[in-house]
């Protein structure tokens, strides 16, 4: 019988097995792999496992394990994953090698796609199948979603052509979430409590341009954007403090979509959520991330066609 798990840090509270059990009805284990340091976990799943999810803050050393598997002929990494410098996803082929792939970067994609055309990730997935979805999602929003969401800024006279994201944190989720807004047509900045990280980021994939923003310039920086992706790991003071006033879409443009990674402790809650709210901005939470993830992933993970009803 196939096995798959979850690796990560403090995963007690995961919501993981809860989706794969409903995607799959109990066909295969899936277990939490837990513990402070990446290497046995991994050597668990190399030992037992035919596939596992990895989560937070693992994603990056995963990356590395199946990149030196790959130069020795071992293993094989995704565009996205390449791109992001991260992998969520790992499945052993029969014949021992390591594929890595990156479900956040399609989650982004199915994530702001579903903002701005509800109800796209079910009808495509009913008609192109779930392995197919993602690609077509992609496409469809690259041909249709900047003419829906720039129409009123250009008749409003707003020379700025580009659909303007800003993602927050630059662990393996933010690396994950630059490269999908990128690859759906945004101007990107990238901001992090450790600027430097992010500047080196942006070094390592210049095609993307991706512009820096120091987080005490968040305030303006959130003001100036039209797609915020918040994926740092607990809050930062700059966004906590800030109200309705910043999170209004400028004059002619479209509300401002939200898109929130956690799922344990959201940033975006309480008063700060109602702010979000009042200004009329679209709030996507962790959970919508995750069963985003799962949509894109398990067909991935399992070589199953399936997917969550």
């Amino acid at each position: 019988m196939k096995r798959y798990g979850l690796i990560g840090r403090d995963i007690r509270r995961s919501g993981s097995p809860e989706l794969f059990r409903a995607a799959y009805g109990g066909k295969w284990p899936y277990d939490l792999l837990e513990g402070d340091e990446f290497e046995p976990l991994w050597k668990t799943f190399l030992n037992g496992y035919d596939g596992v999810n990895i989560t937070t803050p693992y994603k990056e050393a995963a990356f590395g394990q199946i990149l030196a598997l790959a130069k020795d002929g071992l293993g094989t990494i995704s565009g996205p994953a390449l791109r992001c410098g991260a992998v969520n996803i790992a499945v052993k082929a029969e014949d021992g090698r390591i594929s890595g792939e990156n479900s956040d970067f399609q989650a982004v994609i199915l994530c702001i796609a579903e903002a701005v055309f509800p109800g796209i990730t079910s009808e495509f997935t009913e008609t192109f199948g779930p392995c197919d979805a993602v690609k077509k999602v992609h496409q469809f929003f690259l041909a249709k979603g900047k003419e829906k969401l720039l129409g009123t800024y250009e008749a409003a006279g707003d020379t700025a052509k580009n659909i303007k994201a800003l993602v927050i944190g630059c662990g393996g989720a933010g690396k994950a979430a630059a490269v999908a807004a990128a690859e759906l047509g945004c101007t990107v900045t990238l901001a992090n409590r450790t600027m430097e990280r992010a500047a080196l980021f942006a070094l390592d994939v210049p095609e993307y341009r991706f512009a820096v923003c120091p987080t005490a310039l968040l305030g303006a920086a959130v003001r100036n954007s039209d797609i915020i992706i918040y994926t740092a790991s607990g809050p930062i003071d700059e966004i906590t403090r800030l109200g309705k006033d910043d999170f209004i879409a400028a004059s002619g443009r479209g509300p401002k979509i939200i898109l929130e990674a956690n799922y344990f402790s959201p940033v975006f809650n309480g008063k700060l959520l109602e702010e979000v709210l009042e200004a009329g901005a679209t709030y996507i939470g962790g959970q919508e991330w995750l069963r985003a993830q799962a949509v894109a992933g398990y067909p991935i993970l399992t070589g199953e066609k399936t997917y969550l009803d």
